[in-house]
């Protein structure tokens, strides 16, 4: 049984050394780096997008009394595009605590950012967690003026001198990504699946709403061969709602929440949080469910 765990590991290291990332980086444009250091935050640009990450590194958290490591779904995230005019569609989704959850709100209606969303991801979560989006228009640099003080609430640990590279995830990921249908990314010992729907051609002020804005289902796996966690989101028609519920629910994934992310938009778009533990690929195939379900 050993031997076959290390061949397991031995096959996932090298296939994780040799994925290409699927989405590769562009050059930063001058405006979105004076974004980047004004906020004092990391990002990247890809896919016409830039992504500032927000992790909650700082907090402990624990699922059904399982330790979580933050890219499970503590992440959290801004992101800019350019629309009509050079003008900015900004759209985020920040992680907070209970007690966060105000003073953050406060902090972005009084500098003009729309709070567009607020829900769980997860149940029995300590500390309980809530997700917050937020929306706004304008030129970079205001937009950027505008959240920081929000972002500043936001705890995050001092980056420390040194750190050692984190472990990969404890998956067959060949196994994963053959059930799922799509190639998963390791983010340190989560394996995590991204699947755009560009289908929807949804637009905001002329600029695209990909996958990167937020338009996208996603399944996170934490925890080994033995025992698994997933979660994830299911970007979902108003039509789709229905028949993900029942594929999710016939593959035993629990349904913790059913919202939106974004007002105004046409036709709208639904969004599902489901959670799940124990073998991963009986859970991945949940997730293939549910992608079967949205013709993806």
């Amino acid at each position: 049984m050993k031997s076959a765990h290390l061949r397991i590991f031995v096959l996932s290291f090298f296939v994780l050394v040799l994925i290409p990332d699927p989405l590769p980086a562009q050059d930063v444009p001058k405006d979105y780096q004076e974004v980047l250091t004004f906020l004092g935050r990391s990002g990247d640009f890809k896919a016409n997008v830039l992504k500032v990450n927000i992790p909650r590194n700082d907090l402990h958290v624990t699922i059904a009394g399982q330790p979580t490591p933050t890219p499970f779904g503590f992440g959290g995230w801004v992101a800019m595009t350019k629309g009509d005019g050079g003008a900015e569609v900004l759209m985020g989704d920040l992680v907070l605590t209970q007690d966060e959850v105000n003073p953050v709100l406060s902090a972005l209606l009084d500098h003009g950012i729309e709070v567009t969303a607020l829900h769980n991801h997860f149940f029995f979560d300590e500390p309980r967690i809530y997700f917050m989006h937020v929306h706004a228009h304008g030129d970079a640099m205001s937009l950027a003026k505008a959240i920081k003080p929000a972002l500043d609430l936001i705890p995050r640990p001092p980056a420390p001198a040194s750190a050692p590279a984190p472990a990969g995830p404890a998956f067959n990921i060949v196994a994963l990504d053959k059930i799922v249908g799509h190639q998963g990314e390791a983010l340190g010992p989560v394996y995590k699946f991204t699947v755009g729907r560009d289908d929807l051609n949804l637009k905001e002020h002329g600029a695209s709403i990909n996958a990167r804005m937020g338009l996208n289902s996603w399944a996170a796996f934490a925890g080994n061969e033995s025992d698994a966690q997933v979660a994830g989101d299911i970007a979902m028609r108003e039509s789709e709602v229905q028949p993900v519920l029942k594929a999710l629910r016939a593959h035993k994934l629990n349904v913790v929440s059913i919202h939106h992310h974004m007002l105004g938009t046409q036709s709208p778009v639904i969004f599902l949080h489901y959670w799940g533990r124990g073998n991963p690929e009986k859970l991945a195939a949940g997730f293939r469910a549910a992608l079967d379900v949205l013709g993806k």
